[in-house]
């Protein structure tokens, strides 16, 4: 029985990371792309998320997206249409919220609203928001945790 080496030489070693890089290449553009917005609940706790953002007709906020601990949700499905997000978020096991200076009407039940102007005299809560630059990427993912908190405790 004849011994197999596992070293290799240098030249070898970068022939089969290419060889390796191209097939990973070609399996990833067979697939797919997948440009959504997504959050990441990354605490122990549930979280309610809102989002606000602009679309064609003006500003709306929406929510509420209920994530688990470690869960993740898709907020915006497609390509993302503009640079800046806003994310309004409570911890509803600890308290707490992730929270910021923009603010934006919401509601205690499920909602969509359009405008963020005189959020409480519509009838609304005015809560404030953490901006989100996505930097024009077409895709994002927006990971909340413990030590990025805005607004918490």
């Amino acid at each position: 029985m004849k011994a197999v080496s596992l070293t290799s030489s240098p030249r070898r070693r970068r022939s089969l990371a290419f060889a390796t890089f191209l097939v990973g290449g070609c399996l990833l553009a067979a697939a797919p792309a997948k440009a959504d917005l997504r959050l990441c609940n990354m605490t122990p706790s549930r979280v309610g998320i809102a989002l606000g953002y602009r679309d064609a007709q003006g500003w709306v906020t929406e929510g509420w997206w209920n994530l688990n601990a470690r869960g993740c949700e898709t907020l915006l499905k497609g390509q993302l249409g503009g640079r800046f997000y806003y994310i309004y978020a409570i911890d509803y096991d600890r308290g707490g919220e992730w929270s910021g200076r923009s603010f934006m009407c919401t509601r205690e039940r499920e909602f969509t609203i359009r405008g963020t102007e005189d959020c409480l005299a519509r009838g609304f809560d005015r809560s404030g928001f953490f901006e989100v630059d996505t930097g024009e990427q077409k895709s994002w993912t927006i990971q909340l945790t413990e030590t990025n908190r805005p607004g918490g405790p």
